[in-house]
């Protein structure tokens, strides 16, 4: 089976690598050659467009940054549905609004097409090393079809309901490790503004309830100074507006994330949109005036 990947940026790159070496072969595509000629130097076709990378496989998985980007890979000039096969499958990876999830679905299911949105948890670490949770909407049957295809990215793979759950399932996600860095990073500003050291606030809470998957992946990083994006503050904003939009359209008040929204949004006016979202730490030192790192 032929693959086609499109979207090789900081998630993208490591999965694609991840399905060569379960010996898939691979049609790739992104606007960004770089990490193209990277994955052909690998053993990886190169796709001239996304119609070109349709016209070339049966499944089609597209890794993007937002819902745009992803409307115009499959819906627009030269786009995957100008190209693709009856009875080709296409992947959507990225994390997106469950409505524009549901609008592709439609588009593709006219001709011909199985669409499943496949959004997923972990970051680049975990997308490197193929243990990505991913939460699927779509059909059962199709997602079978494809099961052994995301085997080789994530280890845990849910089937969520129809199209575009997956998506509201992320949105879900998306709030939870928001929040939850927040309230680490208002934990070790305080124990650090008393007089403890926050490396054994960590290492003492980490094996308690207040531990997590967030606390073991982001207090390292935040104790080392380090924050070299595995997942950007500004792709966390376009999560949570996605996430605010969906609940204003169901109905539900998202009170506590709509104050984590405007933190990160202080954040990117601060000129941290680019860094990783562990950086939410930088809000409350910079108003408890104390900065938290592992002592020398």
């Amino acid at each position: 089976m032929k693959i086609g990947f499109i979207g090789v940026g900081i998630m993208g790159k490591p999965m694609a690598k991840n399905l060569m070496k379960a010996s898939y072969n691979l049609v790739v595509y992104d606007i960004n050659k770089e990490p193209v000629k990277e994955l052909v130097s690998l053993g990886a076709e190169e796709g001239l467009s996304p119609k070109d990378v349709a016209e070339r496989t049966e499944v089609i998985i597209t890794m993007l940054p937002d819902s745009p980007q992803v409307k115009e890979v499959i819906l627009g000039e030269n786009g995957v549905l100008e190209g693709i096969k009856k009875g080709s499958i296409i992947i959507d990876m990225s994390s997106i609004a469950p409505a524009v999830s549901r609008e592709i679905a439609k588009k593709a299911e006219e001709k011909g097409v199985d669409f499943l949105d496949a959004p997923v948890s972990g970051g680049e670490p975990k997308a490197i090393d193929g243990t990505l949770s991913i939460m699927v909407g779509g059909k059962k049957e199709v997602l079978d079809k494809c099961y052994e295809i995301l085997s080789k990215m994530g280890t845990t793979i849910t089937h969520c309901g129809e199209v575009g759950s997956g998506n509201i399932t992320k949105l879900a996600n998306q709030i939870i490790v928001a929040l939850n860095i927040a309230a680490m990073s208002e934990a070790l500003v305080l124990g650090t503004k008393a007089g403890v050291d926050p490396e054994t606030i960590y290492k003492a809470i980490r094996g308690g309830l207040a531990g997590s998957v967030v606390l073991d992946a982001k207090a390292p990083k935040v104790l080392a100074r380090d924050f070299t994006p595995g997942f950007k503050i500004d792709l966390h904003i376009k999560d949570l507006q996605n996430a605010i939009m969906t609940a204003h359209e169901v109905g539900v008040p998202l009170l506590l994330t709509s104050q984590i929204m405007e933190i990160l949004q202080t954040l990117k006016i601060d000129g941290e949109g680019l860094n990783d979202h562990s950086a939410i730490v930088h809000f409350y030192e910079k108003l408890a005036k104390i900065e938290v790192k592992r002592k020398d």
